[in-house]
């Protein structure tokens, strides 16, 4: 009996792992199944012992926890590149966003922004440091609490323009995205896989990895808002 494949990962992949996971059972007989949450919260339960079989993270993340042991060696590999993407509420006001400068004018323009607590948080709050603002923006930034998207602040009216992945912000009601931020203020993330030495059929896992590396899967990717390391 084939006995289920189980996977952790961030908000971020949880779309595509939920299709991929579905055409694997499928297509090649295997149950797949991810468990998905924010991808702090899913990083202290790998250090904590959770028995998972595979690891989706983003890669500075998963790199770490490497380091630190708990994917087996030779097992990590990248899977997918996803870009930060901004949005408003659906039926709002589209602000431009064809430069740096165009950013700087939306970000001033905002009464309350949210952003996430994921590696696309960190990274908008950098960039907002970068572009000097820290101290004009700091009332007006909203943390979505971990697991939920920064999107959904948007359509509560909590917040009035968002940063987030793009696949977490695409499919949300409520919610019209602007598209990727301008030029060198571009914001991406890379999200790796590996197996995790708590798994207990890691050459079963191993498997599912390769499908999950596949062409097929990169098509399942791109249709979610992401893209193939190698793409352009």
């Amino acid at each position: 009996m084939n006995r289920e494949i189980s996977g952790l990962s961030s908000m971020a992949t949880r779309p595509i792992l939920a299709e991929l996971s579905e055409h694997i059972r499928n297509a090649h007989g295997i149950p797949v199944r991810f468990e998905a949450a924010g991808g702090v919260e899913t990083a202290r339960r790998v250090r904590e012992g959770a028995e998972a079989d595979l690891l989706v993270l983003a890669d500075g993340a998963l790199s770490a926890l490497a380091k630190e042991g708990h994917l087996l060696p030779d097992t990590v590999r990248p899977l997918w590149i996803s870009q930060v993407v901004a949005a408003v509420p659906e039926g709002a006001p589209i602000p431009a966003l064809g430069s740096a400068s165009d950013l700087r004018t939306a970000l001033l323009s905002a009464r309350s922004i949210a952003y996430s607590t994921g590696p696309s948080g960190t990274a908008l709050i950098d960039l907002i440091n970068r572009l000097d603002l820290t101290d004009t923006l700091a009332g007006r930034l909203v943390q979505a609490p971990p697991g939920v998207p920064a999107g959904s602040l948007l359509s509560s009216g909590q917040a009035d323009l968002a940063f987030q992945q793009h696949s977490e912000l695409m499919d949300l009601p409520g919610v019209a995205v602007i598209g990727p931020l301008p030029g060198d203020t571009a914001i991406s993330s890379l999200f790796s896989a590996g197996v995790l030495t708590s798994s207990t059929q890691p050459t079963r896992a191993l498997e599912v990895l390769d499908l999950l590396a596949s062409d097929t899967a990169t098509k399942t990717a791109r249709a979610r808002g992401m893209r193939a390391p190698g793409d352009e």
